[in-house]
C-alpha cells in the first residue's frame, strides 16, 4: 500500500508559564526559567496512514490528538522529526479557522479554498454546490462574526470537501453540527472512501470511529500507545476510561470519609461467570441462546431488603439493555455471609460483536452497594443476514402486480 501520510519520531513541545497573572510575568520576565516549564504535547510518535485509508485518532483530552493532526496539517512544526504528506491535503482542524470575521460567508468560501489551494475560477464553478452542500444559502452574503459555531462548521466542511482534496483531516469539529448535517457529512465521508481519498479523524465518539475508521490509533501523554483495529483500541480506551472513573469515584469518597478508597465493600461480588463454549478464553454465543451468568457474593453483614441490576453493553460501551430486580419484580431472599446467584436473560438476539457485563449489588432503595463494571464478556457469531446490535434474520418478498 501506498504510504500518503508518513510521521517520523515527532515531538512537539509548548511552554507553560507557571505566573499567576499579568504582574507576575512583567515581574518575573527577566528571571531565570524557574517561572515556566516544558510541556511535551508529543514525543517521538510515529505513524504511517495509507492510500484509501481511514484511521481515527483517539484518546483522553490532552492526549496530542489534535496536535498530531496540526503537524499533519502543516500548521504547527515540530521541535524533532517530520511529517510528510503526498496529495492535496483538506483540513479542518479549528472552529473558524481560515475565515475572516469581517468578510461574508461569500467572500470566505473564497478565501478558505484559496487557503486549500484551490484557484478562484476552480471555486467559481464549485460555488453553487459549497453554498447548497452548507445549506446557509440566506446568510451566505452576511459577515460570519454572526454565525453560530454550526454555521462556521457548515460552510468550513462544505469547502474542505468541494476543493478535491486527496487527504482530509477533521478535528471533532463534527460534533458541532445538528444531527441532519452530521448525517449528510458522514455521507459525504462515505464517498470519500468509495473514492479511495485519506481520511484522518479526531473523535470522541466510538461509535463515530468504530463505523468510519479501517484502524485507530490511541495517544496517551503525547505517546502512541496502541496502532491496530478500531475494536482493539476502542477496547483499550473504554478501560481505561472505567480505571479513571473508578479511581475518581474512590478519591471523591475517601474526601467525603467515606470508606476508604483502597478497602473493598463488606458487601460484595465475589466471581462471575458466563455459561458457554468458549473460544480464545471468551465466551461465544450465537443469536437465540439464552445468556446465563453465574456468580457468587460475599455479604458480611448481611443482605437484607437487597436488590440487583445488570447491564449489556458493547465492546464501545453503548448500552443494548439493562434490567435490576424491581423490573423484573423479584424479591431477593436474605444473604448471610456467601451466597450464589443466576441471571438467564433467554433468547438474545444480539448481532455480531463482542459485548461485556456489568453487575451491581443495591441496597433496598436502590442505590448502588458494589460494582462490577466489567463482569464478563462473551462474543456473537452470526450468519451474517444483518449488521446492528439487534439480530433477526429478514425476509424480503417481491410480487408483480397486475
Amino acid at each position: 500500500m501506498t504510504t500518503v501520510v508518513q510521521v517520523r519520531n515527532v515531538s512537539k513541545r509548548f511552554v507553560v508559564h507557571k505566573d499567576k497573572s499579568l504582574k507576575e510575568r512583567v515581574v518575573n520576565a527577566h528571571s531565570s526559567r524557574l517561572h515556566r516549564e516544558d510541556f511535551w504535547a508529543l514525543r517521538d510518535v510515529n505513524l504511517d496512514v495509507g492510500l484509501g485509508e481511514t484511521i481515527g485518532l483517539v484518546g483522553a483530552n490532552g492526549s496530542g490528538k489534535s496536535t498530531l493532526l496540526k503537524i499533519i496539517g502543516g500548521i504547527l512544526t515540530p521541535d524533532g522529526g517530520s511529517a510528510k504528506v503526498r496529495g492535496r491535503l483538506a483540513a479542518l482542524l479549528e472552529l473558524g479557522a481560515g475565515f475572516h470575521p469581517d468578510l461574508t460567508g461569500r467572500e470566505n468560501i473564497f478565501l478558505n479554498a484559496a487557503i486549500l489551494g484551490l484557484g478562484e475560477a476552480e471555486t467559481q464553478r464549485h460555488f453553487d454546490e459549497i453554498v447548497a452542500f452548507s445549506g446557509i444559502e440566506d446568510f451566505i452574503d452576511t459577515q460570519v462574526k454572526f454565525y453560530s459555531s454550526g454555521m462556521y462548521v457548515r460552510l468550513a466542511f462544505s469547502v474542505a470537501v468541494h476543493v478535491d482534496p486527496d487527504i482530509l483531516l477533521v478535528d471533532e469539529v463534527l460534533a458541532v453540527g445538528d444531527e441532519p448535517f452530521q448525517h449528510k457529512c458522514m455521507e459525504k465521508i462515505h464517498e470519500f472512501q468509495a473514492d479511495g481519498r485519506t481520511i484522518i479523524l479526531v473523535s470522541h465518539s466510538a461509535a463515530q470511529v468504530s463505523e468510519v475508521c479501517d484502524r485507530a490509533v490511541m495517544l496517551e501523554h503525547g505517546k502512541v500507545v496502541v496502532d491496530g483495529s478500531t475494536d482493539e483500541v476502542l477496547g483499550r480506551l473504554r478501560h481505561n476510561y472505567e480505571v479513571t472513573i473508578e479511581a475518581d469515584e474512590a478519591a471523591q469518597a475517601e474526601r467525603r470519609g467515606e470508606v476508604p478508597a483502597a478497602k473493598p465493600a463488606e458487601q460484595h461480588i465475589t466471581s462471575v461467570g458466563i455459561e458457554a463454549p468458549t473460544e480464545d478464553g471468551k465466551a461465544v454465543l450465537a443469536p437465540g441462546d439464552d445468556l446465563v451468568i453465574r456468580g457468587t457474593i460475599d455479604a458480611e453483614p448481611p443482605l437484607i431488603g437487597w436488590g440487583m441490576s445488570l447491564t449489556v453493553s458493547t465492546i464501545l460501551g453503548g448500552a443494548v439493555l439493562g434490567t435490576d430486580t424491581k423490573m423484573m419484580g423479584t424479591e431477593l431472599p436474605v444473604i448471610d455471609g456467601a451466597g450464589q446467584f443466576e441471571v438467564v436473560l433467554p433468547r438474545l438476539m444480539l448481532g455480531e460483536g463482542e459485548y461485556s457485563v456489568s453487575l451491581s449489588l443495591l441496597d433496598g432503595n436502590l442505590n448502588e452497594i458494589h460494582r462490577l463494571r466489567e463482569a464478563g464478556r462473551f462474543v456473537v457469531r452470526t450468519p451474517g443476514h444483518a449488521v446492528g446490535a439487534v439480530y433477526s434474520e429478514p425476509v424480503l418478498r417481491v410480487e408483480q402486480r397486475a
